[in-house]
């Protein structure tokens, strides 16, 4: 399905803000063997989990990875993951270490019961659902550092953003097209 989505198209929305870095949490429970594909693509990335991972958990654990602009990394990840609900973009002025301390602080959230979940916001199903629902309180928190979230759309042709302005969320949706209708 991916290989329908003009990744240019994607790839310019992903480096249209200047002096910033685009990040993506990729999912290890969607995305077959990506500790081992982070590590053989060379690209820097941090687990959002912390410590010493049983080897079960770090294949499925999240991960916090740069997306350089000419990369092979880049164009594996959008020619494969773009439609398959691996991740999420993130555009940030911060660095790798300071976006994921922020980003680990909202991965567990407890239920009535206060029994604790994991809050898988980086599954693009759930983020493009769940920040319209935020207060301003909970838009500061899941924003902090983050300048834009980008994922793809119900519709893998579409690419939605997410950004705060005036402590409201503000968000749009683009046509990407597909390469049969050209």
């Amino acid at each position: 399905m991916s290989n329908l989505i003009p990744t240019q198209a994607v790839r310019q929305h992903l480096f249209a803000v200047p002096e910033t870095t685009v990040y993506v949490i990729l999912d290890g429970a969607s995305v077959p063997d990506l500790p081992q594909t982070l590590q053989q693509m060379g690209v820097d990335m941090e687990c959002l989990f912390r410590g010493e991972l049983e080897p079960d958990m770090a294949q499925v654990a999240p991960y916090l990875a740069v997306v350089p602009l000419e990369h092979p990394f880049t164009d594996w990840l959008l020619q494969e993951g773009w439609g398959r609900h691996w991740g999420i973009f993130v555009i940030s002025k911060a660095n790798l270490r300071t976006l994921r301390m922020h980003l680990r602080t909202f991965l567990k959230v407890y239920d009535p019961d206060l029994k604790p979940l994991y809050f898988r916001y980086y599954d693009p199903r759930v983020l493009r659902t769940y920040l319209p629902t935020c207060t301003e309180q909970e838009l500061q928190i899941v924003f902090g550092p983050v300048l834009r979230y980008l994922a793809e759309g119900e519709d893998p042709a579409m690419l939605l953003k997410f950004w705060i302005e005036q402590a409201q969320l503000k968000s749009e949706q683009v046509q990407l097209g597909r390469l049969d209708e050209k």
